[in-house]
């Protein structure tokens, strides 16, 4: 594994000339060679300065060009594929088939955008052709949608590849012809340089202007706060915590021409235990239940943390249940030294609580690792205590025991907005379970019934963002083909003379673009 510490601007390895920092193992507790050195202002200058250089250019690539160009990513972080596995096993403590499955989930991604590019569909091309003799008359109206500009990308913590370097944020940001500068998330380094590089050969190889991609590295905040800042990036694409995500949003909206965040950053994923579910199921569901919640030791944005249900003895036989796979989930490393101790403070805000009791713990054991945790409440307790509705990364859950139905409304009413809502409901259910709908689609970006929210597939009808604070904007998703859409504009043309219409506006369609002609498909 051949890693040089090096930073990518413009294709070309740079040595950052700031603090130097090392990736850490959190399964060994030991630090990672190489060293890396943090950006400095003149490095983010300099890509910046590259990326609204390469821009005209990019944007205007044929998309076929622009697809060949993903796939060759997605080639090139396959053949690096087993280097990039290891680094991010150490980097992370994940196991090996859980990175080689968000490696092909990366992989998967790029290759819907790819295909995104060749059907043209996502320009949501529309003509209104002129009526001169109407009145009063119409002018030649044509929408077409084009790419905002350069896009700043933060890697994230807990999926170092399928948000990170070449994720979802710059998959959609590229496929719109946004070139793309990556501030790598600092505890994972050495894969960022990996699949760095992956991404610049792909640019080499499609003779694209080196300006498309630049990462950059930082152990503290001043590179992330300095692309924010700058006036050529047009947009930004975090996955964090909400005062990361807040905080951006903050230096995003201080510019004197204030550009769109769209951030990830905090949801609980409620999950509703309708009673003809647990008097059918009780015992399944609860098992269902403590895998998703111990699912990558409790580190995916989508975990249930929080269960809401209606007391009764089916919520007994749940609740013995679950409590007894929590017993038996053996520890999981976290991702890092910081993410584990938020996690025990979390846990312990939580079990201080006076209305608060620990149901089940799992079997914690040494340093770096956490075990689970599941917590119960009332609902009069919930609603008077807005604290236990925080988030809580990690493998913690905290039932919430309603009275009756109503009470188990008022508490969804008191929630913020979430990635993902679930109910587990049987056909006797489904009356209550429509009472309830109006209110889950104004909670969350993804309702989904009988299941948990943790496993997100990439897919042209997928949601992943939700009502603030799930994201920062919840008209958009991070993954899914509609992803696409955080980095366009649309732009109207009026009366413009043929020969200077994009060729999508074109009356002969050269690019067969799918459209909307006169108010018709």
């Amino acid at each position: 594994m051949d890693l040089r510490g090096m930073m990518l601007i413009g294709g070309e390895a740079v040595a950052g000339g700031g603090e130097t920092f090392r990736a850490f193992d959190p399964g060994r507790g030991e630090r990672l060679e190489p060293a890396f050195a943090s950006a400095g202002r003149d490095d983010v200058e300099r890509a910046c300065a590259l990326a609204e250089a390469a821009f005209d250019a990019y944007r205007a690539t044929p998309h076929a060009q622009r697809a060949a160009f993903l796939e060759g990513v997605a080639v090139n972080l396959a053949e690096q594929g087993s280097a990039i596995v290891e680094r991010a096993m150490a980097e992370t403590g994940l196991p090996r088939p859980r990175l080689e499955g968000e490696l092909g989930r990366t992989n998967g991604q790029l290759r819907l955008f790819a295909a995104l590019l060749r059907d043209g569909g996502f320009l949501d091309v529309r003509v209104d052709q002129a009526l001169p003799r109407r009145a009063p008359p119409r002018a030649d109206l044509r929408l077409t949608h084009l790419p905002l500009g350069p896009v700043a990308v933060f890697g994230a913590s807990n999926f170092p590849l399928a948000f990170s370097v070449a994720g979802g944020d710059t998959a959609s940001a590229l496929a719109a012809g946004c070139p793309v500068v990556v501030k790598a998330h600092p505890a994972h380094p050495g894969t960022s340089e990996l699949a760095g590089r992956a991404v610049a050969k792909a640019v080499a190889e499609a003779g694209l202007p080196p300006g498309v991609f630049s990462l950059l590295f930082d152990n503290g905040h001043a590179v992330g706060a300095a692309l924010v800042s700058d006036p050529r990036i047009q947009a930004v694409g975090f996955t964090g915590s909400r005062a990361g995500g807040l905080a951006l949003m903050a230096l995003a909206q201080a510019r004197p021409r204030p550009i769109p965040v769209y951030a990830e950053m905090s949801s609980i994923n409620p999950v509703i235990l309708l009673p003809g579910a647990l008097a059918a199921r009780s015992e399944a569901i609860a098992r269902s239940f403590v895998t998703a919640l111990t699912l990558g030791a409790g580190q995916f944005c989508t975990n249930p943390g929080l269960l809401l249900a209606i007391e009764g003895q089916a919520l007994d036989a749940f609740v013995a249940e679950a409590a007894q796979c929590v017993a038996q989930a053996g520890p999981a490393t976290m991702l890092t030294p910081g993410i584990r101790q938020a996690f025990e403070r979390g846990v312990a805000a939580l079990e201080r609580h006076p209305r608060v009791e620990v149901v089940a713990r799992g079997r914690p054991s040494g340093e770096g690792v956490g075990g689970a945790v599941l917590l119960a409440t009332t609902a009069e307790a919930f609603l008077a205590d807005s604290s236990l509705s925080h988030e809580v990364f990690g493998a913690s859950s905290l039932l919430v025991r309603c009275p009756d139905l109503a009470a188990l409304e008022r508490v969804l009413e008191a929630l913020e907005g979430q990635l993902t809502v679930a109910v587990h409901a049987a056909e006797a259910d489904f009356g209550e379970a429509a009472r309830l709908m109006p209110r889950l689609e104004r909670l969350a970006g993804r309702i989904l019934f009988d299941g948990f929210g943790t496993g997100v597939e990439v897919c042209d009808a997928m949601v992943h963002g939700g009502p603030f604070p799930a994201t920062s904007d919840g008209r958009s998703t991070s993954v899914g083909s509609l992803a696409i859409a955080r980095f366009l504009r649309p732009v109207c043309y009026q009366d413009v003379p043929a020969a200077l219409l994009p060729p999508a506006l074109r009356d002969d369609n050269p690019m067969d673009v799918p459209r909307r002609l006169d108010g018709r498909r």
